[in-house]
């Protein structure tokens, strides 16, 4: 029977590839674009876990993501909150979502507060001195073409002068002056956040305390920096779920119809065969085991090409895009695998049941 399977598939060559494509294609649009989707959380994580920080506080109606409620405080809170006992350093931070030269989260900050929580490692140059430098991290300074100390960069469509490159993970590939970008976006002497370092963790629920005490910041959001990073997952996003949940269906039914496609056609196409099957006692588990059994086989190939083509991409996405984080962990490799074979077998079961149902007579009168 194993080899008659083998027979089936490459007696029709051009159909098999076609049917390995197909559920190739399906594993390469989930990991890619998942990948794509996830990684920007996981890059969020990677670009906060250096600012050194052990609170942040934030606006009540502040939104999950970075930059994209603006600047709504004032920044003269961060006198105010480094004046509470236990607050040793209060930096007010700027994070604005600009699309003027490509989508990204541009971070103003106060240099001479935002070093106290954690010293920059700077691999080249040095701080910020004047209002329009700006320091970008090793990241972006290796990107593309690369970029050096002295090189002009454009940010919301003004020159800067690169005066330093820094190692990832202060927040932001590009930082400059908060009063620069409040200038620039209309919104001198206000912050979006602001990042408290404490003098021992074991006060940290006193100051949030003290915060929420505060006349004016009653219904400020107050977080430690490890409850902040575990809300950068997908399950704290229900958009970015129903989006990964939109692109698993689309590639399922893909992958679905082009089985089902190849399948129906092949057991109309081996009528006569069948028919010879049964006639010689085969049952209908038999022939039923047979064509899911050629799935499978069409399905495990695909699915082998999809995993090792999604990782080719991933390089290359990698190579184009070095700021780009791509997230293809094991879970979502297996877990897109498995999505594709199932999806894959239930595509040939309603051909599968058809060919199990043919009378063997008029199988065998079929030309």
């Amino acid at each position: 029977m194993n080899k008659l399977i083998l027979a089936n598939l490459l007696q029709r060559p051009l159909r098999s590839l076609i049917s390995v494509l197909s559920v190739a294609i399906e594993v390469i649009m989930m990991l890619t674009i998942i990948a794509i989707m996830v990684g920007q959380l996981t890059g969020q994580k990677r670009l906060n876990n250096g600012i050194g920080a052990d609170l942040i506080v934030r606006p009540g109606n502040a939104v999950f993501f970075n930059g994209v409620g603006g600047a709504p405080i004032s920044a003269k809170l961060a006198p105010v909150l480094e004046k509470l006992p236990h607050v040793t350093v209060a930096s007010p931070v700027i994070t604005n979502l600009s699309m003027s030269d490509g989508v990204e989260v541009l971070w103003g900050i106060d240099y001479a507060s935002y070093s106290r929580l954690s010293p920059f490692v700077f691999l080249s140059g040095g701080p910020i001195q004047n209002p329009y430098d700006a320091i970008v991290d090793d990241v972006f300074a290796t990107a593309g073409p690369g970029h050096h100390v002295g090189d002009t960069i454009l940010i919301l469509k003004h020159p800067f002068r690169i005066s330093g490159i820094f190692a990832h993970g202060k927040g932001g590939r590009k930082l400059i002056s908060i009063a620069t970008l409040g200038e620039l976006m209309g919104s001198d002497g206000k912050a979006s956040a602001f990042y408290l370092k404490v003098d021992n963790p074991k006060n940290i629920a006193l100051i949030t305390s003290e915060i929420l005490a505060t006349r004016g910041l009653e219904s400020y959001q107050v977080m430690t920096m490890d409850e902040w990073l575990s809300l950068m997952t997908p399950d704290r996003i229900p958009a970015l779920n129903t989006a990964i949940d939109v692109v698993i269906a689309i590639a399922v039914i893909i992958g679905f119809l082009v089985i089902f496609q190849s399948m129906y056609t092949s057991v109309l196409e081996r009528t006569r065969e069948i028919g010879i099957l049964k006639s010689m006692g085969a049952s209908k588990l038999a022939i039923v085991s047979v064509v899911l059994r050629e799935t499978a086989v069409l399905a495990v190939a695909g699915v082998l090409l999809g995993v090792v083509i999604s990782f080719m991409v991933k390089g290359l996405l990698s190579q184009k895009f070095p700021t780009l984080y791509l997230d293809m962990n094991a879970v979502w490799v297996v877990r897109g695998s498995a999505i594709a074979f199932v999806g894959s077998v239930c595509g040939s079961i309603y051909p599968a049941w058809m060919a199990a149902r043919k009378d063997p007579i008029d199988a065998l009168a079929y030309e």
